[in-house]
């Protein structure tokens, strides 16, 4: 009996730190992610800014 149960704990530990570690890889790309859009609204805000200078030119 023990030896299932420790059987039990090894497994689901091994599946606890899968899941941490998947975690983390989420987190990294949630981070990447978030950073591209940052940019992406900056590229647009500064195009819009171009076309506000260029019509208040003409």
């Amino acid at each position: 009996m023990n030896e299932q149960i420790d059987a039990r704990i090894k497994e689901l530990k091994a599946e606890l730190e899968s899941g941490q570690k998947a975690m983390e890889n989420l987190e990294v790309q949630r981070t990447n992610i978030v950073y591209t859009l940052l940019r992406i609204n900056g590229a647009i805000q500064a195009l819009e800014e171009l076309i506000q200078e260029e019509s208040s030119d003409s």
